[in-house]
């Protein structure tokens, strides 16, 4: 028995320091060369093909200068005004939404950009505590290698934006007809407004809670005034 346990101990160790090593080494890549595709983009197509439906997977990418700005800063304050001020982790915005969580039955996130975009990029959108500690892992390693920029460049070309279309460029094709750096900043907030639910919610028909998801983001684009400025984040 005893050396059944080290056998198994052994293993662990060795797919343990395997994991650490790929993930690192996969974290330390996608801060250089485009993420090809996701765990998430392969799940949707197994969910579609499993519902006889035919798979899509619409994805194009493109560097942060082929984005219009209008779009990371509709992103910036519809999903994560504290961007530049935390390292990963909104720790008030945590607190929140679990004491809400507690007392409702709709269960409301809290999850940065940077969250966001450890779980997009890393692994599947099944909810577990297993996955949430994945997420803080992926979260803590991008926020260490990558720089914010990079961050929100890989949050803009891989978010799910509706069935089967992902990233920036092919929802503005799709949505809008034009490049992604083309897009206003009514068609970003429209964008930015989808993401909570991208499968149900459209920008380009958006029904009376989106269309007021969209006045709202268009007005905190106007409190911050201009753009997203990198060198000199917004505080």
């Amino acid at each position: 028995m005893k050396n059944f346990f080290r056998i198994v101990w052994k293993w662990f160790k060795r797919l343990a320091l395997a994991f650490f090593a790929l993930s690192i080494f996969s974290v330390i890549l996608f801060r250089f060369v485009p993420v090809p595709v996701t765990p998430l983009m392969l799940f949707r197509c197994i969910d579609q093909k499993m519902a006889g439906e035919t798979m899509k997977l619409d994805k194009t990418w493109v560097s942060f200068d082929k984005i219009s700005p209008n779009l990371p800063f509709a992103i910036f304050c519809s999903e994560d005004q504290d961007f530049f001020k935390h390292h990963g982790f909104n720790w008030e915005g945590i607190k929140a939404a679990w004491k809400h969580d507690e007392k409702s039955k709709r269960i409301v996130g809290a999850s940065t950009i940077s969250q966001q975009t450890a779980k997009n990029t890393f692994l599947s959108t099944r909810r577990s505590w297993i996955r949430k500690g994945f997420e803080a892992y992926f979260t803590v390693l991008i926020e260490l290698c990558w720089s914010k920029k990079r961050i929100m460049e890989v949050y803009l070309n891989i978010v799910e934006f509706g069935k089967g279309i992902y990233g920036a460029e092919a929802a503005s094709e799709f949505y809008f007809h034009k490049h992604a750096k083309d897009i206003t900043r009514e068609e970003a907030a429209a964008l930015a407004a989808i993401l909570p639910d991208p499968l149900k919610w459209s920008p380009s028909r958006p029904g009376p809670f989106v269309q007021s998801r969209i006045q709202w983001i268009i007005g905190q684009m106007s409190d911050y005034g201009g753009k997203l400025d990198f060198d000199n984040p917004p505080k």
